[in-house]
């Protein structure tokens, strides 16, 4: 069988090791724009010998109203096509593959955040009981406005966009961010999709927003360079579980088979929280899945390396440790100690927490 440090090939994309770091929101994109400093967070976690296989970007809005979070870098301006070639190119310099998730917040932004003071807009008027990082440190989220049902094809047309200039800008591919209670998540549960168009109701009615999305992405670039991030169970942003998160997810499974993408990034349990926080069969939405496997939340050493050893995963991405050891693929190699993570520059700030960690594997 695999190891975690063997070769995979996603779709399209080749990976060196099945290490993948997850993406990570680090607010430190001034004026919604990459930065030089970004360039050097990246290229020293890209070297698939000491970091990462795979690396998959922070969050990324598609649109102006895409945004929800200070100082996100977007996808939809040339500015940012130019400025996000740069992090590419460092990437590639090192042998890395990467790919950028694309991001629509939904509900979860702020008046401050968006053009003209709009309202955030969702697949429901119902405001979500979370908080977001704005200008002043973190806030509660402002009330959405409903989507008029002539509206939503202008935002699938904003995802095939933003895949079109990823490709503009170097990257190997694109995650869909289907996960954590943001637009496509809000349209999936009936927790929170509230419409009685042909965008609520029954799972194959809610599922039709992520339908055409996943269409309108690989058709702008091909299924081989698109994955996808799910969390079937996680409570993120002020929203309850589906009332089926069995049968919802077993659809959404076999829409992704039906188009044959390169990969399906699955956070199993709460995100950033326990594993088992609700009952959910995630062999079962392993078997439904017709794409390599990538499996996130919790994993340490020794259950990455048997999830991937036992044929359970293909690959596993881990977060916050790629925060404080940009070497985190060598450590992981050799059972080394980690540095520990300064919890309080995760959010916006300069190079302090950010690429300032010391590295311990020989270049």
């Amino acid at each position: 069988m695999p190891t975690l440090f063997d070769p995979l090939t996603l779709g399209s994309i080749s990976l060196a090791s099945r290490v993948v770091m997850a993406p990570l929101t680090r607010n430190r994109a001034p004026g919604q724009v990459p930065t030089d400093l970004m360039v050097e967070y990246y290229r020293q976690r890209a070297n698939p010998a000491t970091g990462a296989g795979l690396i998959v970007t922070e969050a990324t809005p598609i649109s102006p109203m895409a945004h929800g979070y200070l100082d996100t870098p977007g996808l939809h301006s040339d500015a940012q096509v130019t400025a996000w070639r740069r992090v590419t190119d460092a990437v590639h310099a090192e042998g890395g593959r990467i790919v950028v998730q694309l991001w629509h917040v939904g509900r979860i932004s702020h008046v401050s955040l968006l053009p003209g003071g709009a309202p955030p807009v969702s697949p429901t008027a119902q405001r979500a009981e979370a908080k977001t990082y704005v200008k002043g440190g973190f806030e509660p989220v402002s009330a959405p406005r409903a989507l008029r049902e002539d509206e939503i094809p202008a935002i699938v047309a904003d995802y095939a966009a933003s895949a079109r200039r990823a490709l503009d800008a170097g990257f190997d591919g694109v995650e869909i961010h289907a996960a954590n209670n943001y637009l496509i998540e809000q349209f999936l549960r009936d927790s929170v999709n509230d419409r009685t168009d042909g965008y609520g109701g029954p799972i194959e009615q809610r599922a039709r927003f992520l339908r055409e999305v996943l269409d309108a992405v690989v058709n702008a670039i091909g299924a081989g360079r698109t994955g996808i991030r799910l969390s079937p169970t996680t409570l993120a942003n002020g929203a309850a579980l589906d009332s089926d998160p069995a049968a919802l997810f077993a659809h959404v499974a076999d829409l992704i088979s039906a188009r044959g993408l390169a990969f399906t990034h699955v956070v199993e349990g709460q995100t950033g929280g326990a594993r088992d926080n609700a009952p959910f069969d995630w062999a079962a939405l392993r078997a439904r899945l017709k794409t390599p496997y990538i499996a996130n939340n919790g994993y340490d050493r020794a259950s990455a390396l048997d999830a991937v050893a036992t044929g359970r995963v293909d690959a596993v991405a881990f977060g916050k440790p790629f925060i404080a050891n940009p070497d985190y693929g060598w450590r992981l190699r050799e059972n080394s100690t980690l540095n520990p993570l300064d919890a309080d520059r995760l959010y916006g700030g300069g190079e302090r927490g950010y690429t300032d960690y010391p590295a311990l594997a020989p270049a």
